[in-house]
């Protein structure tokens, strides 16, 4: 029986990006995909109508979904995690609006079907075969360094903490596990541990990832610093993974489909 694939697309202020990364949806990728959502986090620019307006020109079936509040990166992808175990999805990609990464990495895996094999596939930007363009050498150390401290504490491999392209089967996240995890961009890591604890089956694979005009959003001393004590947290006691990681609690992640464009 043929599986049914939600992409999720997250954004937020990358009206530029965004019609890049819809142009990706081809009719080869479509071939496995049933359904589109982006995740409007609130932006300020454009970008909305920029999707709005994509939509309306395509034959893509795209929903476009935005947040009742700003939600950050952690919390859009819960959004689009129930909106997939509603609507009875069984997989779900992600693939950032920003235009960073690229589908097509992940489209042998969907060729052949190796993405039964396992709760998830998570893109990676340092391994073997990855290509980077316009990622600076001193974030690639430091991105490498986070990676081996994660590996000896999983005692698995890691070679990317949150890329940009990832794909999660539906019934691993059914127990909603993730709902505590931070809303902002150190949801990922918490993932990461994750599939550690709950002994989740995890496959990476390479990817190409560029910087050229997209913003970041990182707080690069700040987040490492809290990713570290994180992970030591963890180190000591597995069960801090059940934590409530948020700074704010947040009952229901609410959304509203944007039908038309304004």
């Amino acid at each position: 029986m043929k599986k049914k694939l939600l992409l999720f697309i997250p954004g937020y202020n990358c009206e530029k990006q965004v019609v890049r990364v819809l142009d990706q949806l081809d009719e080869k990728v479509m071939k496995h995909i049933d359904e589109i959502i982006f995740v409007n986090n609130l932006s300020t620019d454009n970008t909305e109508k920029a999707v709005l307006k994509y939509k309306k020109a395509s034959k893509l079936p795209i929903h476009v979904l935005r947040n009742e509040d700003n939600y950050n990166l952690g919390g859009s992808h819960k959004v689009a995690f129930k909106y997939a175990i509603d609507n009875k999805f069984d997989y779900v990609i992600v693939l950032h609006g920003d235009d960073q990464g690229n589908i097509n990495d992940l489209l042998p895996l969907l060729e052949n079907k190796d993405y039964l094999n396992y709760d998830c596939l998570l893109g990676a930007r340092f391994m073997k075969d990855s290509k980077l363009i316009g990622y600076s050498a001193f974030r690639t150390f430091g991105n490498r360094v986070y990676n081996w401290l994660f590996t000896f504490v999983v005692k698995k491999r890691i070679y990317d903490l949150g890329s940009g392209l990832n794909m999660y089967s539906t019934k691993m996240l059914k127990n909603e596990f993730y709902i505590k995890f931070p809303d902002r961009l150190t949801f990922n890591y918490c993932m990461v541990l994750a599939t550690h604890y709950y002994k989740q089956n995890i496959k990476f694979f390479p990817i190409s990832w560029r910087e050229d005009d997209q913003v970041s959003n990182v707080k690069m001393a700040s987040q490492a610093m809290n990713v570290l004590k994180m992970l030591f947290k963890y180190l000591f006691n597995k069960e801090y993974i059940k934590s409530e990681f948020r700074e704010k609690i947040i009952e229901e992640y609410k959304y509203k489909e944007i039908k038309n464009e304004k």
